[in-house]
């Protein structure tokens, strides 16, 4: 039988037990509500043999829990036999959680206190690695941690205490034996809303770390073998606009090439198509002999200002065509292959361009903003920044990049709710003998588990999310056009395949490899079915309607005039005044 989640609640629930329903369901664990005393009756009127269940709920539901147990020994036994875990967070009265707190650890000594912004750093525990996972050792100043709705958990020294989340001046989330099951408790009043909507361009933990960071290591723990989870931690360094010469600004290709063997990594270049006939042939030899490690994708096609913020579908459409036309010509010329994977100039995008892009066949978008230009644009919740990739523009996928001003803890937190580790940075960056470049891979190589580096195209494919139905079944959600399965078992598996899709009528064939998969769409995905013997792989596409009509927009004289302009200048900018740090206060590109 499988894990079960119980949410306790009890009149007057706090909007915290609706927040922990939304986080199971986003990761795919099933719950039921119940009140304290429906699961006591429970307990007593179950099978023994029966799996264990994982409670959630706040301190003040709790305590009625802990004084139902303090009064019979069958239900402290019950107790001890049937419940696994469970998870509590505080809530909004602080005297409540001291005396729960006190109960858990029989203490009076035991107190709590407002957790104040000037705590230094919150830290992940290192010595629990099983429940901390990618998350362990990760640190995040208080100034940025909703430290306003947080408490610090003081005097504890019990035996079975764990300090999972804690400052110098006390733990914020610990785990606490009572009466032989592990209680998670978090002192936090609040649990993150993932419906609520996005107000910046990606989610960054730093600002709710202890309302998020808390349950969702809890719920991917405690629910490690039925939840949603990615094959692997997929990872690929995205650095925008070089040219194909051996120097570029602050980098140096074969040096790059150098470090990327020593280092374990691999570089994706956002390579701007306007520049296709001028790679030189030293550095597409590097490209062509080491395709793990260098791999090309499109950046635009001018990269002019917001060119894909435009809403005239025609003129985006004339824009994406003349991409994929130069970047083909590159790879007839150099031998160099491309990803068809669109990385935004300035991160600038309308829902248009993701229409466009979609029906001519892109595998994906890769950008580090998630809201579009538009007016009226999609609402953009939590829960969609937290997905594989957002799927919320037509059905088709931007998988999120994160700049290194974003910390160690964004891209371990990507990493923990199934997301890619996509790193997006510039030229300059390398400066300094890429010594910041160097510092932040080491730290990524540290994590755990371990990346798997690989080209940009290669981490869109293999990333989805799954979860084992039965034996040799497999349930997996597909994202990017373009899916990669592998079957590593020793044992025929057969994959149910689910993807989200707006527009089913925009699809025009679905195939693995050279043979047609029936599919079938209900609720708002398209469903096929896939079978792979042992070590067999097979790379799964989804085709699209293209465009009707013509798309040949021709540019004026003025335009294409300003364009090689705006990109020789670029390049001044990048090869003399940034890489020797001269003063500037020229144009953006």
């Amino acid at each position: 039988m499988k894990e079960e989640a119980l949410l306790l609640t009890a009149p007057g629930a706090l909007s915290g037990e609706s927040n922990i329903a939304k986080l199971l369901g986003f990761f795919g664990v099933a719950w039921r509500s119940l009140t304290p005393e429906e699961f006591f009756a429970q307990l007593n009127a179950g099978d023994e043999n029966s799996s264990k269940v994982r409670l959630l709920c706040s301190a003040d539901t709790f305590l009625r829990v802990t004084k139902r147990l303090e009064c019979g020994l069958e239900d402290v036994r019950l107790w001890s036999k049937r419940v696994h875990s469970a998870f509590v967070y505080a809530g909004d009265a602080p005297e409540v959680l001291q005396t729960l707190l006190r109960r858990l650890t029989r203490s009076d000594a035991t107190a709590i206190r407002q957790i104040n912004s000037g705590a230094g750093d919150i830290r992940v525990s290192e010595s629990w690695n099983d429940f901390c996972g990618v998350m362990a050792g990760v640190r995040v100043r208080a100034s940025a941690a909703n430290a306003g709705t947080s408490f610090i958990l003081n005097g504890l020294n019990q035996q079975g205490q764990r300090n999972i989340i804690s400052s110098d001046d006390g733990a914020n989330f610990l785990m606490i034996e009572y009466e032989n099951v592990a209680v998670f408790l978090s002192a936090s009043e609040s649990i993150i809303d993932i419906d609520s909507k996005l107000t910046s361009q990606n989610f960054d933990v730093r600002e709710d770390f202890l309302n998020t960071v808390p349950p969702v290591l809890y719920i991917k723990w405690a629910f490690a073998d039925i939840c949603w989870n990615a094959p692997q931690a997929n990872a690929c360094l995205v650095i925008d606009d070089p040219l194909l010469k051996p120097n570029y600004g602050c980098l140096n290709f074969g040096e790059l090439l150098a470090l990327m063997e020593r280092y374990h990594f691999a570089t994706n270049i956002a390579f701007i198509p306007w520049n296709w006939r001028r790679s030189d042939p030293a550095v597409t030899r590097l490209f062509k002999q080491e395709p793990e490690h260098y791999s090309l994708s499109i950046h635009g096609c001018d990269h002019t200002a917001a060119e894909f913020g435009s809403y005239d579908r025609q003129c985006l459409r004339s824009k994406v065509k003349k991409a994929v036309d130069r970047m083909s010509g590159h790879e007839t010329s150099t031998g160099i292959s491309y990803e068809k994977v669109m990385v935004f100039p300035q991160g600038i995008f309308s829902v248009a361009a993701m229409d466009v892009l979609k029906r001519s066949n892109f595998t994906a978008a890769v950008n580090t903003d998630v809201l579009s230009v538009d007016p009226s644009r999609p609402a953009i919740a939590v829960s969609d920044v937290w997905d594989v990739a957002v799927m919320r523009y037509g059905s088709f996928p931007i998988f999120t990049r994160r700049y290194p001003s974003q910390e160690i803890a964004n891209f371990a937190f990507d990493i923990l709710v199934g997301k890619s580790c996509v790193i997006g940075i510039h030229h300059d960056f390398c400066r300094d003998h890429y010594k910041h470049l160097l510092e932040l891979v080491n730290r990524l190589n540290a994590l755990t588990p371990p990346l798997s580096w690989r080209s940009l195209g290669e981490v869109v494919r293999r990333s989805c999310r799954c979860r084992n139905v039965s034996p040799g079944v497999v349930e997996i959600e597909m994202y990017g056009a373009e899916l990669r399965l592998e079957n590593h078992s020793e044992q025929r598996q057969r994959y149910l395949v689910r993807r989200r899709e707006s527009e089913p009528s925009d699809i025009k064939e679905i195939r693995a490899e050279s043979r047609e998969l029936e599919w079938s769409f209900s609720e708002g995905y398209v469903h096929f079915e896939f079978e792979l013997e042992p070590d067999q792989k097979v790379i799964i596409g989804a085709r699209f309607h293209n465009f009707s009509g013509n798309s040949d927009g021709r540019e004026n004289l003025s335009y294409r005039v300003r364009t090689r302009l705006r990109r020789y200048l670029s390049e001044v900018r990048d090869n003399y005044i940034i890489k020797h740090n001269l003063p500037f206060s020229g144009f953006s590109d």
